[in-house]
């Protein structure tokens, strides 16, 4: 599947404004008008991958587009001045209402997301989340409902996004 640049969704300076922003190199694009050079790069997301002592993986079900009603894990979107920790530690109290103890670093992966008809290219970076209390899980946010489930019955295919079906598919191939 050849995918399409995201430098074909800007078509005016970020900076002046002007049309004449071109094809710098494959990596850039610069304004022929006020010279700014603009780097498309990936936004930075987080994915908490969190277990309980039956050894279950807490799962989500997507409330919202993209991929409404398919399953997902805790996470989103890092904010500006946030680091990928605080951020994990952010998203899974916003949407679980569970309180992070300790995270560690996983793996990442790169995924597009299609948010308001923009196709926004993430960098998800995978966390091991410890939580306090495991037993006490509260539906927020966009999550329409969570779950646990045993290691076992995790199916890659029943996860909505690309990235997250992969993640899935790496953590039970290192035996997760």
């Amino acid at each position: 599947m050849k995918q399409e640049h995201p430098f074909t969704q800007f078509k005016f300076c970020p900076k002046c404004g002007s049309a004449r922003f071109i094809e710098h190199n494959e990596k850039s694009k610069a304004c022929e008008n006020c010279g700014f050079v603009y780097y498309f790069n990936p936004s930075a997301s987080t994915v908490a991958v969190i277990r309980n002592h039956r050894n279950e993986l807490l799962v989500c079900r997507r409330a919202k587009e993209p991929a409404k009603g398919t399953l997902d894990l805790p996470g989103g979107f890092s904010d500006c001045f946030e680091t990928s920790e605080d951020s994990v530690i952010r998203e899974v109290t916003e949407e679980t209402g569970l309180k992070v103890k300790s995270t560690q670093y996983l793996f990442s992966l790169p995924n597009q997301y299609l948010y308001s008809d923009f196709l926004v290219h993430t960098v998800d970076m995978f966390f091991l989340c410890n939580v306090e209390d495991n037993e006490t899980l509260t539906p927020m946010d966009d999550v329409a409902e969570l779950m646990w489930l045993p290691l076992h019955k995790l199916r890659p295919e029943e996860f909505g996004l690309a990235s997250i079906r992969e993640g899935i598919r790496k953590l039970l191939a290192k035996g997760f």
